[in-house]
């Protein structure tokens, strides 16, 4: 039996355990993500992420979901990554990459006056196969947004968000025949402001008080469709998110706090 010290941070109420495996290695990450993510039985969470070292970044991560399937990339977790690797004094860094199975992301750390981080920008990349798909009878929308993040999602606008079963239309658009390895949902509205309004059915962890990617997807769909232009708040459950674009690059920007929630021990077998 191992103790494992674990760490629970949030990005806009999008909570994961947080796991130094150049501390603590972590051999079955797919069960623990399962047990662990548990509410009552376990610690609580939207799953696990592994900080480790890298060959061609200053640090890697690697997440797995609620359900224990491994995801590419998340914003949120990026961010909470770059709070914890600074505050644990693991670099004296302010920009730190970050290599995940959806590439090297490079994070930019805001401070506040005491030498804490407050929030994090997370350079995100390009986004990618941005198409309309038509989702066919059966489906409450008759069309959608397909944007990759460097995970697959599915951005469908409303004029009342307040009214979708996001338990119901969720897993069925998740299991979509049209994305053979499942789809992050966002049911997005526009708001006078100008700032988008956001709920989200996550791919293997399903309601989620916020998505860093799916902010970024948002707002990109967004675009696409001629519905906005330029830095747009994405307003979500848990909180709001910044997203922009970096003109000379194309690269989707998302700004967003950290936040550490406790820390504790849980042995494993």
């Amino acid at each position: 039996m191992a103790t494992i010290r674990f760490t629970k941070m949030h990005g806009a109420g999008n909570d994961y355990i947080y796991v130094d495996t150049m501390k603590y290695p972590v051999e079955n990450p797919e069960q623990l993500a399962i047990a662990w993510s548990r509410p009552h039985t376990g610690i609580g969470s939207d799953g696990l992420v592994l900080i480790g070292r890298s060959d061609i970044a200053d640090f890697s991560m690697r997440i797995f979901n609620a359900d224990g399937s491994e995801a590419r990339m998340c914003g949120n977790a990026s961010r909470c990554i770059g709070k914890y690797v600074y505050e644990a004094g693991l670099t004296t860094k302010t920009e730190i990459t970050l290599e995940t199975l959806s590439g090297i992301k490079v994070l930019q750390l805001h401070l506040t006056a005491d030498n804490r981080v407050e929030s994090v920008t997370v350079d995100m990349g390009p986004a990618t196969d941005i198409h309309t798909v038509a989702l066919g009878e059966g489906y409450d929308f008759t069309e959608g947004i397909a944007v990759s993040m460097g995970n697959p999602h599915l951005v469908l606008f409303t004029d009342n968000l307040a009214q979708i079963d996001l338990t119901e239309v969720g897993p069925r658009l998740e299991h979509h025949p049209l994305f053979p390895d499942r789809v992050n949902v966002e049911f997005a509205q526009m708001r006078p402001d100008g700032s988008i309004r956001m709920r989200v059915w996550e791919r293997g962890s399903g309601i989620t008080l916020a998505c860093g990617t799916g902010a970024c997807a948002t707002a990109t769909a967004a675009v696409f469709s001629g519905l906005t232009r330029g830095e747009t708040a994405i307003v979500m459950d848990g909180g709001t998110l910044t997203i922009d674009r970096d003109p000379a690059t194309g690269h989707v920007l998302m700004t967003g706090p950290a936040v550490r929630v406790f820390e504790g021990e849980i042995e494993t077998d």
